[in-house]
């Protein structure tokens, strides 16, 4: 089978993408209780029913930050991709 030519980097940057998102899972933002390693502050969200809204805000607020702080930092990016990601999470999209 003949391997997939992207044009436009795509999957060098999904590979780094999907290295950025595992790291979200064991950083400061989780739990440190024993039990809580992998609750993050989402959770919260979902659980009280603001998530999209949370979601959508981080997303607009990464997407403006790029260029802004730090320069052109890709992790505003990714950060934004991700916010996009756990938006259609929280929208359902997947169930």
């Amino acid at each position: 089978m003949e391997e997939f030519k992207w044009k436009y980097n795509e999957g060098k940057i999904l590979d780094e993408f999907i290295e950025y998102l595992k790291s979200t899972y064991k950083s400061h933002y989780c739990g440190t209780e024993e039990g809580s390693a992998d609750i993050q502050t989402i959770d919260l969200a979902i659980s009280k029913g603001r998530a999209p809204d949370f979601c959508q805000v981080n997303l607009v607020k990464y997407g403006d930050r790029y260029g802004q702080k730090n320069g052109k930092n890709k992790m505003d990016l990714f950060k934004a991709m991700h916010y996009a990601m756990l938006l259609l999470h929280s929208d359902k999209h997947y169930s």
